[in-house]
């Protein structure tokens, strides 16, 4: 645990000791403020609530993730910093933790200052909290597991553009894989519960379940396992690097 904790403030540190946090945040809020109040229509709405905010946020999550962890451990990998990383006295699990915790990290915070927005909708009406709540925590489990995926990726290669278009696409089929567009493709000639086994990989089936103020212990073992899995890989990743 304290070399798990050692690596976090080692890569949390890393990113706001260069411009590569504060820009991220930047964007992050600009965008996040372009589709709520002008994409989504937040004021013709007329309704108290952040619907136009998190029906984007997915969305906006499927390049802003994968941009903030393409060097997670691409940029070691190139710099060559990964070899000494792995010699010192802590295990290829810790690494991957602290490191994964680092960007997640960040990634609540961007999330965090978008309160100016729940602020606006409480001033405007009465909303449901406790649902806003809910999406909040929801929200942090996609990033949560959209980081995890860019991990993997990032540990694939040492080119960050590589790792930034591989996340970008299989983040794109975990979003997609609950729509129609999707399922039609298995229809006819795979059977029903493997189906239901695509349907249920959707980021986007989970969280508007969440979304809606209903934190079920389905959901959220759906986000923690998908984080564990890719966690996972990423470690066997980087032990068959090492063996290289």
């Amino acid at each position: 645990m304290r070399n798990t904790l050692i690596i976090f403030k080692r890569e949390f540190a890393s990113y706001f000791g260069t411009p590569l946090a504060l820009v991220f945040i930047v964007i992050f809020l600009a965008l996040a403020k372009l589709f709520t109040f002008f994409l989504g229509g937040f004021y013709e709405r007329g309704q108290a609530d952040l619907a136009p905010f998190f029906n984007y946020l997915p969305w906006l999550y499927l390049f802003l993730m994968p941009a903030l962890s393409m060097r997670l451990w691409a940029e070691e990998r190139k710099s060559g910093t990964i070899e000494l990383l792995m010699t010192l006295p802590i295990t290829p699990w810790q690494a991957v933790i602290g490191k994964y915790l680092a960007a997640w990290a960040v990634a609540g915070v961007a999330l965090a200052l978008t309160f100016p927005i729940w602020i606006t909708v409480n001033y405007l009406g009465n909303p449901d909290n406790g649902a806003i709540f809910a999406a909040y925590i929801g929200a942090l489990l996609v990033a949560g597991g959209l980081l995890a995926i860019g991990a993997c990726f990032s540990a694939v290669t040492r080119n960050q553009v590589i790792a930034f278009i591989l996340s970008v696409t299989v983040c794109f089929l975990f979003l997609l894989s609950g729509f129609s567009m999707v399922l039609n493709a298995f229809q006819g000639w795979a059977p029903q519960p493997v189906i239901d086994a695509v349907a249920s990989l959707s980021f986007l089936t989970h969280f508007g379940s969440i979304a809606k103020g209903v934190i079920d212990i389905r959901d959220l073992l759906y986000f923690i396992t998908v984080i564990a899995v890719w966690l996972m890989a990423t470690v066997i990743v980087l032990d068959l690097k090492k063996a290289d």
